[in-house]
C-alpha cells in the first residue's frame, strides 16, 4: 500500500509540474513587431506648448507643414490656411491606417463638426478611407482656387511636437483627431507640389488650433512666425508662448535677444466673423510718416454694406490685396515718392513696378490700427518683390471692386513677423519685422533633429 501511495504521489506531482510549465509558456507575451521605420519619441506628460515647423514654398510663396498622422505615423504635407475651418487631406490614394474611423451620421463627432448631412459613397462598393456609407459629410475647400467638395468626416491619430524652448521635444498624440477625407481633385490646382491637404487654423470647432487647445487644455492662443526663406523654417506655437517659451534652454543654439520679442509686441483688437476668419481694424495707411490714405466708407462707397468687417489676415494668398478704390489711392501716393522715370511697365499680378536701380529712397508703409500709435510697419523685403531681374514691384494687388475685405494682408507681408493670436482676450500681438531686431523667424527654433 505504501508503494502504491508513493507512485500515486509521484504521478500527481509530475502532472502538476506539466500543467505549471505549460501554463507558464502560454502566459509569455508574443514578441512585438518591429516598426517599419524609426518613430519619434513620445511623451505621456501634459505639454504646455506645442510646435509645428512651417516652411515657404518657393514657387507659390505660400507656406506648408508636415502633419504627422495615421498608424503607423506618416508625414503628410499640408498647406497652412489661417482661415480654414478644419484639417482635410486627400484620402483617394494610398491612405492606410489601422486607427482610421468614420463616425456614423448624427453622432456626437458629427455634431461637434457641425456636419449635419449624411454621406453616401457612390464611387466604390468597398469601404475605404473617405468612402463609407452612413457617415457625415463636411465641406472641404481649396483656399487658393476656391474649389469646394463634399468630404467624409473622419478621425485618426495626430501627433505633434511638444516644446519649452528653441529645440523641439518629444511628440504627443491625439488618438481621435477629427478631419475630413477630401477627393484628390482639390489638391490638383493652386497648391504647392506634393501638398496633400490643408491645415485650417480658423476660430472654429474642429480647426487644428482648437482641437489641440481642447485636448491638451492649452491656453487659447497660438503664435505664428513665417520664414521668408525656403531653405529655413518658421513655426506655429500652440499655447501660451510668452510664459512657456524658455529661450535660455537653447544650450549651444544662438537665441540672440529673443526674450525681448514677446515683451515688445504691439496689440490691437482681433475679431472673427461667422466663418471664424481673423480680422483686425485698419483706420488708415500711412506712407513715409506723413502721407495718409484713409480707409473710409466714402472711398469704398461701392463696397457691399456690412461685408468689410475689417482687415482680413490670410496665409492662403501670397500678396496683400486692396479694394480697387483703396489700391488706386495707394499707388498714387506711392508714385509721388519716386521719380517718374523710375516707374516701368507693371508685371502681373502687380500694379506698380520700378527700375530697381532708380529707387534708392527707402519706402515705409504703415497700417494704422485702432490707435494712432499702434502701427503695422511694412518696409524692405515685406514691401517689394522682384518678379524679374532689375524690376521691383510693390507687393500689393488690385482686388477689384468687391473683394472679400477692403484689405487682405497676404503671406509676403506676414513673413518675418511674430504674430500672436490671443483668442481668449480677442487681441492680436505683432512684432513688426524681426529684421529690425537683427533676427529672422528661423532664429527662434532649432529643427535640426526633427525627423
Amino acid at each position: 500500500m505504501a508503494s502504491i501511495s508513493i507512485i500515486h504521489f509521484l504521478l500527481i506531482s509530475l502532472f502538476c509540474s506539466f500543467l505549471l510549465v505549460s501554463s507558464s509558456h502560454q502566459q509569455q507575451p508574443y514578441p512585438k513587431p518591429k516598426p517599419s521605420h524609426q518613430q519619434p519619441p513620445y511623451s505621456k506628460s501634459k505639454p504646455n506648448l506645442l510646435v509645428l515647423p512651417v516652411q515657404q514654398d518657393a514657387s507659390t510663396g505660400l507656406h506648408w507643414a508636415n502633419i504627422h498622422k495615421r498608424t503607423p505615423l506618416m508625414k503628410i504635407p499640408v498647406l497652412l490656411d489661417l482661415n480654414g475651418q478644419h484639417l482635410w487631406v486627400n484620402c483617394d490614394q494610398h491612405y492606410s491606417s489601422s486607427t482610421y474611423k468614420a463616425p456614423f451620421c448624427h453622432s456626437t463627432q458629427c455634431s461637434r463638426a457641425n456636419a449635419n448631412t449624411c454621406h453616401t459613397c457612390v464611387t466604390s462598393t468597398a469601404d475605404r478611407p473617405g468612402c463609407h456609407n452612413n457617415t457625415c459629410a463636411l465641406m472641404s475647400a481649396n483656399p487658393v482656387t476656391q474649389q469646394t467638395a463634399m468630404s467624409e468626416l473622419a478621425q485618426d491619430v495626430l501627433a505633434i511636437y511638444a516644446t519649452n524652448g528653441p529645440k523641439i521635444g518629444p511628440m504627443v498624440t491625439i488618438p481621435q483627431f477629427l478631419f475630413s477625407c477630401a477627393p484628390s481633385f482639390l489638391t490638383q490646382k493652386g497648391l504647392p507640389n506634393n501638398v496633400q491637404g490643408v491645415a485650417g487654423l480658423a476660430h472654429s470647432q474642429i480647426s487644428l488650433q482648437n482641437q489641440l487647445s481642447s485636448h491638451f487644455g492649452l491656453q487659447r492662443q497660438f503664435t505664428m512666425c513665417l520664414s521668408r526663406y525656403p531653405n529655413s523654417k518658421g513655426a506655429i506655437l500652440f499655447g501660451d508662448a510668452p510664459n512657456n517659451m524658455h529661450f535660455g534652454q537653447g544650450n549651444n543654439y544662438n537665441t540672440k535677444n529673443i526674450p525681448n520679442i514677446f515683451n515688445n509686441l504691439a496689440y490691437t483688437p482681433l475679431t472673427t466673423n461667422q466663418q471664424g476668419e481673423y480680422r483686425m481694424h485698419v483706420t488708415s495707411i500711412r506712407i513715409n510718416q506723413h502721407t495718409v490714405v484713409p480707409v473710409s466708407g466714402s472711398m469704398l462707397s461701392n463696397y457691399p454694406e456690412g461685408v468689410m468687417g475689417g482687415t482680413l489676415i490670410s496665409t492662403a494668398i501670397p500678396y496683400t490685396i486692396l479694394q480697387h478704390s483703396l489700391f488706386e489711392a495707394f499707388i498714387q501716393v506711392v508714385g509721388k515718392q519716386y521719380p517718374k522715370q523710375a516707374q516701368v511697365n507693371a508685371v502681373a499680378p502687380f500694379g506698380m513696378c520700378f527700375d530697381s536701380k532708380k529707387i534708392n529712397q527707402a519706402l515705409n508703409v504703415e497700417f494704422v490700427m485702432d490707435k494712432p500709435n499702434v502701427v503695422w510697419r511694412i518696409s524692405g523685403d515685406n514691401l517689394m518683390v522682384q518678379p524679374q531681374n532689375g524690376v521691383s514691384c510693390l507687393a500689393f494687388v488690385n482686388g477689384g471692386l468687391h473683394p472679400k475685405a477692403a484689405i487682405t494682408i497676404g503671406s509676403h507681408q506676414l513673413e518675418e513677423n511674430l504674430l500672436m493670436f490671443d483668442l481668449a482676450k480677442s487681441m492680436l500681438g505683432f512684432s513688426n519685422s524681426l529684421n529690425s531686431h537683427g533676427m529672422k523667424c528661423s532664429d527662434l527654433f532649432d529643427f535640426t533633429n526633427a525627423p
